[in-house]
């Protein structure tokens, strides 16, 4: 088992971890093509290398874990298995993270909440009494820590800018808060997980997020928005019609030629 003898009272099973280490996996898999499509496409040549920068980051943050996750199932698949030879209805990632780029505003606001929300997390888990999972933490919260800040500083800059800067950044923020409090939903594996050690709850991270993010957009002179609709649903395989096609984009090499190698 993968947790430590501290806790084998109540040790998870292998297929609980793997589905847990899969949710965050797929989070920053799905977030690492998102950003990764701003290469070449960003305001301006030293954002394309920032944004290229936290993208392979998330790629391998995704690579960690996505092999952790197939390790543990015991099935034989590998990261390159589980990235691009499952079904939509197969990833586990928070919808927030597959959501087109859009405006520069709207990638700015998501990965400010994103990567907020990836700090506290890997910040906890970096104590999980799951070694492996303790150990990728530990290397993440460093990469995430700066994407926060890379992500906080545009939001200033934007937020506080000219008028029309402002409008696309209170735009963008508007646009990505209904998706926010699925990242912050526990279920019962969470739940179970957290109680093991191995697992953060979600739901405990929500207040340290938002008061961040709130901290942001107050000194960007932005509002937080009521969100009167909350999107929920990926965590059980429940995707907008927007991640067809990114899932398509990002696997069409691999389903086109199986089993090459390059």
């Amino acid at each position: 088992m993968p947790t430590s003898t501290r806790h084998l009272a109540t040790a998870p099973s292998n297929a609980d971890v793997s589905r847990y280490a899969l949710r965050l996996g797929d989070d920053a898999l799905i977030s690492a093509q998102r950003m990764g499509e701003w290469i070449a496409a960003a305001p301006q040549l030293e954002e394309d290398v920032a944004l290229g920068n936290i993208a392979l980051d998330l790629l391998g943050q995704a690579r960690a874990l996505l092999t952790y996750a197939g390790q543990l199932e015991g099935a034989g698949r590998d990261e390159d298995d589980l990235a691009y030879l499952r079904d939509e209805r197969q990833f586990l990632n928070a919808q927030i993270f597959e959501l087109g780029n859009g405006d520069f505003g709207f990638t700015v606001a998501r990965l400010l909440v994103t990567s907020t929300y990836q700090h506290a997390l890997y910040a906890g888990l970096r104590h999980s009494a799951d070694s492996t999972l303790a150990a990728i933490a530990a290397k993440a919260v460093k990469e995430v820590d700066y994407h926060r800040d890379h992500a906080t500083q545009w939001t200033l800059r934007l937020g506080d800018g000219t008028a029309e800067s402002h409008r696309r950044m209170q735009q963008g923020v508007d646009d990505v808060w209904p998706y926010i409090s699925e990242l912050f939903e526990s279920d019962a594996l969470t739940t179970a997980l957290a109680a093991s050690g191995v697992a953060v709850d979600p739901n405990s991270l929500e207040e340290q997020v938002l008061v961040y993010v709130e901290q942001v957009l107050t000194e960007a002179t932005l509002t937080r928005p009521e969100a009167t609709v909350r999107h929920t649903g990926g965590r059980s395989g429940i995707h907008t019609e927007q991640f067809g096609y990114v899932l398509a984009e990002m696997q069409h090499l691999a389903r086109s030629h199986p089993g090459a190698k390059w």
